[in-house]
């Protein structure tokens, strides 16, 4: 039976892995294909903001290239010089991907520069905006798929490149109502200042999208709510133990690693112990995808609680 659990687990994960590289290697192909029809739009119009917007789309294109090699690189069993597996490689794609957007930003405001010297004619707006629009929709479902996906399959790199696309679906829609206004209005100064509220927004996400990767590369642990969720499976599965305390967590992609010190009577055997800490770990695993646990078992001497504590072995 444990062999058939085991099996199965794998194959699970194993359509997990196939499940997220599909994923990130049609978002390369999506990216290229909406970069493609920004590109025309711009061309149409002659828009700076719509050249704005079709240079943030190439930075989706580079990001969805990192984020797939970046997935195969975590999907990695650990080997010697990697003992702990290969996780974190997604961190490294999503950081790539906020400093694309930060150097998309910054060229985005030197057009801005050269566009405000001389505002020419939009040419064909209504055309360029409805090649616009049609890319936009593209963007938009896509965003929506990729960060359902990512939370589920906890890929950091999916959801990185998923948020940076619904980034761009928010800015593209800006950037339609705007140069709408522009062409009724005739304001041509609308268009570059729809450029630079553009730019503004990929740099504030540029940061957001550096700093969540960065909290990944630093062990953050779980929030309060999935720790709380932690320690009631414990607490459910540790009978005969005396006490739990020194539980630690961090994150590292999809990988959860939880290590805590389970107190037992120093006169119990190994063996007895060793069935507590298997029952805690499969109710973890049971509970938590792609979850690592280290219990360091120590003898009754070492309790933190007061000797007949009866409430949750919790010190």
């Amino acid at each position: 039976m444990a062999e058939a659990g085991n099996t199965m687990a794998a194959d699970a994960r194993m359509a997990a892995k196939q499940r997220v590289a599909s994923l990130a290697l049609w978002s390369i192909a999506i990216a290229a294909i909406v970069f493609g029809l920004k590109l025309v739009a711009w061309y149409l119009t002659g828009s700076v903001a719509l050249y704005s917007d079709a240079l943030e789309s190439i930075v989706n294109v580079i990001a969805s290239i990192a984020a797939f090699w970046a997935i195969q690189v975590s999907h990695k069993p650990a080997d010697q010089d990697h003992p702990f597996g290969h996780h974190k490689a997604e961190y490294f794609s999503a950081v790539l991907e906020g400093v694309l957007i930060v150097v998309a930003a910054l060229l985005i405001l030197n057009e801005v520069w050269r566009s405000w010297q001389v505002q020419a004619q939009l040419e064909q707006p209504w055309e360029g905006l409805a090649v616009n629009g049609v890319a936009t929709a593209i963007n938009a479902f896509w965003a929506l798929l990729l960060i359902r996906a990512g939370k589920a399959a906890k890929s950091p790199a999916l959801v990185a490149d998923g948020n940076h696309i619904m980034t761009d679906v928010v800015t593209s829609i800006g950037v339609f109502g705007g140069l709408v206004g522009a062409i009724l209005t005739g304001w041509r100064i609308l268009d570059p200042a729809l450029a630079v509220i553009v730019a503004l927004n990929i740099l504030w996400q540029g940061w957001h999208v550096i700093g969540s990767s960065m909290n990944g590369l630093m062990d953050r642990a779980v929030d309060t709510a999935e720790h709380m969720r932690i320690r009631d499976i414990i607490s459910a599965n540790c009978k005969g133990a005396m006490e739990v305390h020194d539980l630690k967590t961090r994150i590292a992609g999809r990988a959860t690693f939880i290590e805590f010190h389970l107190v037992v009577d120093a006169d119990m055997s190994v063996g007895t112990s060793h069935v507590i800490c298997d029952r805690i770990e499969d109710a973890l695993k049971a509970e938590i995808p792609s979850v690592r646990v280290t219990i360091h078992v120590e003898p009754d001497d070492e309790a933190k609680l007061p000797k007949g504590t009866t409430a949750v072995p919790f010190a």
